[in-house]
């Protein structure tokens, strides 16, 4: 595990931006991943008042003072917009999921001091998910 990921994993509480209710989406499937390995976790979605049980909230200017961590799985225009609200916001620690990344979003967590993972790897993976 990489120091970035080690990094990522000490928040308290973590947010899932582009959090889905639809189960076959990498939206619910990492939220969920979250909640398998006992994590305290946030759902980010506009347009959902609720995702697995939990309250959303509609954006990362949103999220509660202890979510320090966020995963990105949006496409890379928005991951964009998602990382100038997170550092607005004081989020430390984001990971863009394979397929939210890109350049200018790399370069707006450094530019902002923000520990990104944007290399490929997957949360799901690292925690371990399984479907039930």
């Amino acid at each position: 595990m990489t120091k970035e990921i080690e990094e990522f994993l000490k928040a308290a509480a973590f947010g899932v931006v582009g959090a889905s209710a639809d189960r076959s989406k990498y939206g619910n499937r990492v939220l969920r991943c979250y909640q398998m390995n006992g994590r305290k976790v946030v759902p980010v979605n506009p347009k959902e008042k609720e995702i697995e049980g939990m309250a959303c909230v509609a954006s990362v200017r949103d999220l509660p003072a202890d979510v320090t961590s966020i995963s990105v799985i949006t496409p890379p225009a928005v991951t964009e917009q998602v990382v100038a609200d997170a550092a607005a916001k004081g989020i430390r620690n984001i990971w863009m999921q394979p397929g939210a990344e890109s350049t200018r979003a790399v370069a707006l967590c450094r530019n902002h001091g923000i520990n990104v993972i944007a290399d490929g790897s997957c949360i799901l993976v690292v925690l371990g998910y399984w479907e039930h």
